[in-house]
């Protein structure tokens, strides 16, 4: 999964194909099950979503500008856009579902 900074970010989340991004921080319990869950699930949807991380705590001005009130908080975007969210730290089955939905509305 890709580290995301403040340099790229922006160029990653406007590319035609879906990103999810996963906003975490390093002393986050529930993040640190996510994590390893959305690494399965990038090796699953290889051609439709990309997948990516971005540390909250060191990319503050991002963490505000898409308004991360808790993490994990997992966003994708298309084209710039952000396009369905999902919060908290859900079982790999859930998260499969809800992102097959979004896929399913863009």
């Amino acid at each position: 999964m890709q580290e995301l900074n403040d340099k790229d970010f922006d160029e990653q989340i406007s590319k035609d194909t879906p990103l999810l991004v996963d906003f975490w921080a390093e002393w986050c319990g529930p993040c640190k099950v996510v994590g390893p869950i959305l690494e399965e699930l990038s090796g699953e949807y290889t051609d439709r979503l990309r997948f990516a991380k971005l540390n909250t705590e060191e990319y503050q001005e991002i963490t505000g500008r898409f308004g991360i009130m808790g993490i994990p908080t997992m966003i994708v975007f298309r084209q710039g856009k952000e396009v369905g969210r999902l919060v908290g730290a859900l079982p790999k089955e859930h998260l499969k579902d809800k992102i097959d939905e979004m896929l399913a509305s863009i």
